[in-house]
């Protein structure tokens, strides 16, 4: 990887945010280049960037603080997916699923990211940026959805965040399994998936 800086042009006062979101669009592109975090470094990231290692610690305090920033931003973006894809659907089971499936969807478009953004720990306790902007998003969306099938009786009142979770984990697998072994028989499209994904939402209301 070259990681030569090509000298870029003196910023214009106020500019450091748009270079902080510069500096996030060079790592995730550097990530999904190399597929690894691992082979990614400041001085890369500056090298893309055009500026050098130091101007990179003024906006984020070290490497795992940008990778976090860089994860929170892919979650964000998942975020807006899924709200996209269930916009205008009145049927709640039926938003439920389009919700699922747009998550389903969205990591095996973005297999690299999804890989590298899940396969960052997070200590108990202890959330991070992306934690933060993940509760605040499409997990929310997701019991949002949750609280209003709740709600009109269509499914038992339990504790929301279980329920979501077991809605989570459904479309996580699925979605994992189908870029881990692309090669397993999941017929056409995402038949398989959206099959899967429907019994489990129809399953809570029999619970």
């Amino acid at each position: 990887m070259n990681d030569h800086v090509s000298p870029r042009p003196r910023s214009p006062r106020g500019s450091g945010e748009q270079l902080a979101e510069e500096i996030i669009s060079a790592t995730t592109d550097l990530l999904i280049e190399t597929g690894s975090e691992e082979k990614v470094s400041i001085r890369a990231v500056a090298g893309r960037v055009g500026v050098t290692p130091p101007s990179i610690y003024l906006h984020f305090e070290d490497k795992e603080a940008l990778l976090d920033a860089v994860c929170a931003r892919f979650f964000e973006q998942f975020d807006e997916v899924m709200m996209r894809a269930s916009d205008g659907i009145d049927d709640l089971f039926e938003r439920g699923l389009a919700q699922g499936l747009a998550y389903v969807r969205f990591a095996i478009d973005s297999a690299v990211m999804y890989r590298i953004t899940f396969a960052r720990v997070t200590p108990p306790g202890e959330p991070t940026l992306t934690d933060q902007v993940l509760l605040s998003s499409a997990f929310m969306h997701f019991s949002d959805t949750v609280e209003a099938l709740m709600d009109q009786g269509l499914i038992p009142r339990t504790d929301t965040v279980q329920t979501v979770l077991k809605l989570w984990a459904t479309a996580h697998g699925l979605a994992s399994l189908m870029i881990a072994k692309p090669g397993l028989p999941w017929g056409e499209g995402y038949d398989l998936a959206e099959s899967a994904l429907r019994a489990v939402c129809h399953g809570l209301g029999q619970e």
